[in-house]
């Protein structure tokens, strides 16, 4: 990979992992468009730590309050959270430990697999769009639900803050609150799926020019960092029904024509 090809991979990872538009479908389509080039192992790592970091740069207030509520050791507001967060990974967490194999089998550059991913999201961005607007706290009945969504989105074409955040809004949760709790939920959950593919790839798989990945690890962070903070403001908007149109038409464009 050169680097103009990082760029790209690294703004569109950057991008796409926070807008509601799925990233690991729009890299299964830049890949089609490059005629199939791969993403190595070592790429992967980088761009998706870059992305965890801007997650980290943009909450990272919200993270050390919750660590300092925590660490006192009471079942106060901050503990009562980071359990909801960690019962939102458990889906994932499931389906990284037991069908991950078989989900990575449809990670060829089908566009006809990735379109129809992308209408399966544009129907929960519509959902999540014309829902009313309620006010309901996140519950771990619902953090579990959202973390159900999550764990579909593992699919290309089916977007993870796009279906986890129309969830939260078809249950009735605070649109405030949900692009907080979204973003947060995704954190272990990558750096965990990093570290597992470190355990699993051979050191002879990891190697590749240094500047191309530091093109694409900082491409994917700013990108990264100005997506999550634009998302935000979107989902406080509850503006998601141009991305549901977005999907729509991409994904038909896909199946009618890739």
């Amino acid at each position: 990979m050169n680097w103009y090809e990082a760029l790209i991979f690294g703004l569109v990872q950057g991008l796409t992992e926070f807008l509601p538009v799925s990233s690991d479908g729009h890299l299964e389509i830049v890949k089609y468009l490059f005629g199939g080039i791969e993403e190595s192992f070592l790429f992967s790592v980088v761009v998706h730590l870059a992305t965890v970091l801007s997650i980290l740069a943009v909450f990272w207030r919200d993270i050390i309050h919750l660590l300092k509520g925590v660490f006192k050791f009471t079942m106060n507001e901050e503990t009562v959270y980071v359990l909801k967060l960690v019962v939102s990974m458990i889906p994932v967490a499931i389906v990284g430990f037991t069908v991950m194999d078989q989900v990575e089998s449809l990670f060829v550059a089908d566009m006809d697999i990735t379109g129809s991913f992308l209408l399966v999201t544009a129907l929960f961005l519509t959902a999540g769009h014309f829902v009313r607007k309620r006010e309901k706290p996140i519950t771990y009945g619902g953090a579990f639900i959202m973390g159900i969504a999550q764990a579909l989105a593992v699919l290309p074409g089916l977007s993870r803050s796009g279906s986890t955040i129309s969830t939260g809004l078809v249950l009735g949760n605070s649109r405030n609150e949900l692009a907080r709790f979204s973003f947060l939920m995704v954190i272990v959950p990558i750096i965990g799926a990093n570290f597992m593919q470190v355990l699993t790839t051979e050191a002879a798989a990891v190697n590749m020019v240094l500047f191309p990945l530091i093109i694409a690890f900082v491409a994917a962070f700013v990108s990264g960092y100005v997506a999550c903070r634009w998302m935000i403001s979107i989902v406080r908007k509850g503006k998601l029904g141009w991305f549901a149109l977005y999907c729509f038409l991409v994904g038909l464009t896909l199946i009618l024509f890739a």
